[in-house]
């Protein structure tokens, strides 16, 4: 979604000419092609054997002036200037909770892609400093670009609310999480605080809805949700857009019980739809809902069930939470974050022709 939201308006906006370049054709090609960016794939058969051994040669081609990575590291070998963007150093700081391959294709190239880099882009404060701590080397060369909201995030009306909490067979109302189902996500920590609160609640407990694609180390997941269906705990998979922004809009509370985020989108998507927001007591979650979420820690079962039946209990309170939530969601857009990126590539390029 960074990715293709960024290079969308910047293609569109006519004054670079981009080629995307990847190991396999991107899902997104067709829209890409249509917003004018060109699209080319050479194959490989991992990403990071491509990235190292692959890429490099392209770039050396002649007709290309500078490189972006959006995803984390660089090539060991760069013919050109280069950018790249850090979203979160999880496979530093929380590796238990990554696949190995993921360390494997990141860890080795981290320390060289700053060093290399011309500049690096953190997408929060929060992941900036991480950045520098782990990197002193970074301190000069990072800017923040904050992750933006389309403006199609927004409040539902009254009567479309009311359709979707129908057609998901919760009437009135449901808790909403969405993220992969991997341990970074912490939704043991969100079904334990689930069952406390339906043992005060009972069967006035709101359903406790899950929107996501099937992560990593997720088998005792799996089979703990599959025990707790019938008690009103459900899968929705992973959702077309359109159902998904309609299923955050009808949502009574957003939780994102996250161990670990370098921004947390799905959190700004429901604080533009004026939906209340519990999150962990992290420092980026904490950066981005400042005083229009909720936080508790993420070990805190107990802390999370009693933050969600107080909001649950007060729904002034809850509605004063996600006014204050879209607010706040007005200050980060993709236009910004595109127009902050243009100027940044504008001053490598500079700065190369120098």
């Amino acid at each position: 979604m960074h990715t293709l939201e960024l290079l969308e308006r910047l293609a569109r906006a006519g004054e670079f000419e981009f080629v995307g370049l990847a190991h396999r054709e991107p899902r997104a090609a067709a829209r890409l092609r249509a917003a004018g960016v060109g699209v080319e794939w050479q194959r490989a058969p991992l990403g990071v054997l491509w990235q190292q051994l692959v890429l490099p040669r392209r770039l050396a081609a002649g007709d290309l002036d500078l490189f972006w990575s959006p995803l984390q590291t660089l090539p060991g070998r760069l013919p050109i200037p280069a950018i790249a963007t850090i979203h979160d150093l999880a496979v530093l700081l929380y590796p238990e909770t990554l696949p190995v391959r993921v360390r494997w294709s990141q860890i080795p190239f981290l320390a060289a892609t700053v060093d290399r880099a011309a500049r690096l882009v953190a997408v929060s404060q929060a992941t900036a400093d991480d950045l520098v701590a782990a990197f002193p080397a970074a301190a000069g060369k990072v800017e923040i670009i904050a992750n933006g909201v389309d403006a199609a995030w927004h409040p539902g009306d009254a009567q479309s609310i009311a359709a979707t909490r129908e057609a998901l067979g919760a009437p009135g109302g449901y808790l909403l999480s969405v993220g992969t189902f991997e341990p970074r996500k912490n939704l043991d920590l969100l079904l334990d605080a689930w069952l406390l609160l339906r043992s005060e609640l009972g069967e006035a407990t709101p359903p406790l809805l899950l929107s996501g694609s099937p992560g990593w180390k997720s088998s005792a997941l799996d089979a703990r949700l599959a025990a707790l269906a019938p008690l009103g705990v459900r899968r929705l998979g992973r959702l077309p857009l359109a159902g998904l922004r309609a299923a955050v809009q009808a949502a009574t509370i957003f939780v994102y019980p996250s161990l670990f985020e370098g921004f947390g989108l799905p959190v700004l998507e429901a604080m533009a739809c004026e939906v209340p927001v519990v999150v962990s007591r992290t420092p980026a979650l904490l950066e981005l809902t400042g005083d229009a979420g909720c936080a508790v820690e993420p070990d805190d079962a107990t802390g999370l069930a009693g933050e969600l039946t107080s909001l649950l209990a007060d729904p002034q309170r809850a509605a004063g939470l996600g006014r204050r939530g879209r607010e706040r969601s007005l200050g980060f857009s993709w236009d910004a974050a595109t127009q902050r990126l243009g100027d940044l590539f504008r001053a490598v390029l500079a700065e190369g022709r120098a």
